[in-house]
């Protein structure tokens, strides 16, 4: 099994998904800067089919977080 939310940071951040892991965060990232900040929010509304309000955004400070408040939304990141 794949894991969709990491095939969508590594590509978004052009970087091997083994790089990511829940503590990914812009401090330990240094391609995730506010562009790709932006890139990241509005790839995960289109893949995901999900919005997020600003507070959800500004929570989310690392991929771990990201996970959790996708899965809120009822989003599953399996892939076959």
């Amino acid at each position: 099994m794949s894991d969709l939310l990491v095939q969508l940071f590594a590509e978004i951040l052009e970087l091997p998904e083994e790089d990511f892991s829940d503590d990914t965060a812009p401090e330990n990232t240094p391609k995730w800067d506010s562009l790709a900040s932006m890139s990241l929010v509005s790839g995960m509304e289109d893949r995901f089919d999900v919005e997020f309000s600003t507070m959800e955004i500004m929570k989310m400070r690392n991929l771990g977080i990201t996970r959790k408040i996708l899965t809120q939304k009822g989003v599953s990141f399996e892939a076959e």
